[in-house]
């Protein structure tokens, strides 16, 4: 955007904007050549920050009439993601890539990143965000996905099939612009992709909070067998019996723990156990983020077969329904879904283990 501040011999501005397609106009024409030496010009680029592009789609959600409808989590953050790819400038450098830098800019760690090299790379280009879609688009096309769908309820897939079918209408879109920004589109949607598998894990560990418990319990009980060179006992046959090393690899994989890290990993999680247990704390499931993470795609692991048949079977039996319901409940009660949304979510996801 530009601003111009137009001064007179009055003790007064006028201040106005445009987009510099129009400036460039504007400033072509000799007619104007007058108003030349009055203006002030003020280059405002775009908002570069995914997180701050939301804000602003929250913010003219709320101003419109389409407040009332119920827009799936991280619908708008995938959107912003697109929307920021179109303003970005690739950087000279090998080390990074448009979708990194989208993530710098933002504010996210990003391994062999500093914030000298944020820097870096604002200084690189410093017309950046001066061109790419604006949010008035996104507001558009996010109201033609409403309006397609016929219903109060949309998710992320639904917008970018809608700006998808946009850029084909966009009158100032040029065609190698069109493909890039499907390019940033199919970007998007893997993005997506890796969020859905995410929260669809997150609702079945959450559904089954109690499985998730009881195998951290057996891993940290063989953990602590292992580091203390003791054997545990059956609990069936009271029998002792060496710290199960099929278990305690099937879960430290899930995070990248390798053969040769494994031992340095168990000391840690145990060094860890001690000092909570020396302040009188428990160590328990919410206690080790990376272990968490390892417990979670273990039981994920284990529960794919149900989600692929739960969500592809057209005619569940009882047990599956059973737990498709628990899932679904917990999208709605504990992430934020509607009941449109959150089955939409299910067969998606389903879709993409099936593949």
């Amino acid at each position: 955007m530009i601003v111009l501040v137009l001064s007179s011999t009055a003790d007064e501005l006028i201040i106005a904007h445009t987009n510099e397609s129009e400036y460039r106009s504007f400033i072509a024409n000799k007619k104007n050549e007058a108003l030349h030496s009055r203006m002030i010009v003020m280059p405002v680029p775009y908002n570069l920050k995914v997180s701050e592009e939301e804000r602003i789609y929250q913010k003219m959600i709320r101003e419109s009439n389409m407040k009332d409808v119920h827009i799936a989590p991280h619908t708008l953050k995938i959107t912003a993601i697109f929307t920021i790819l179109t303003r970005l400038k690739e950087s000279k450098r090998q080390d990074i890539d448009l979708l990194k830098k989208l993530r710098l800019y933002d504010g996210d760690n990003v391994e062999g990143f500093s914030d000298v090299d944020v820097e870096k790379f604002k200084n690189e280009f410093p017309e950046e965000g001066m061109d790419g879609i604006d949010p008035r688009f996104i507001m558009n096309r996010i109201s033609s996905a409403i309006i397609k769908k016929d219903t109060k309820s949309i998710n992320a897939l639904d917008v970018l099939r809608s700006l998808k079918e946009g850029l084909d209408h966009h009158p100032s879109i040029s065609k190698d612009d069109r493909e890039r920004y499907l390019t940033f589109i199919s970007v998007a949607r893997k993005e997506y992709d890796v969020v859905a598998k995410k929260e669809v894990q997150k609702a079945f560990v959450y559904s089954y909070e109690e499985s998730a418990k009881t195998l951290m319990d057996n891993y940290l009980d063989n953990v602590e067998a292992y580091c203390n060179k003791s054997k545990l006992k059956d609990p069936l046959t009271g029998d002792e019996m060496s710290p199960d090393e099929k278990l305690m690899r099937s879960i430290e994989e899930q995070i990248g723990v390798s053969e040769n890290a494994k031992k340095a990993f168990r000391e840690e999680i145990l060094i860890r156990i001690s000092a909570y247990a020396r302040k009188g704390k428990r160590f328990d499931y919410h206690s080790h983020e990376r272990l968490r993470e390892a417990i979670q795609k273990k039981l994920f692991a284990d529960l794919k077969d149900i989600v692929k048949i739960t969500t592809s079977t057209k005619t569940p039996d009882e047990q599956q329904l059973k737990k498709m319901n628990e899932v679904i409940a917990t999208l709605i009660d504990e992430y934020g879904y509607d009941t449109t949304s959150a089955n939409e979510l299910l067969r998606y996801v389903g879709s993409l283990l099936n593949r």
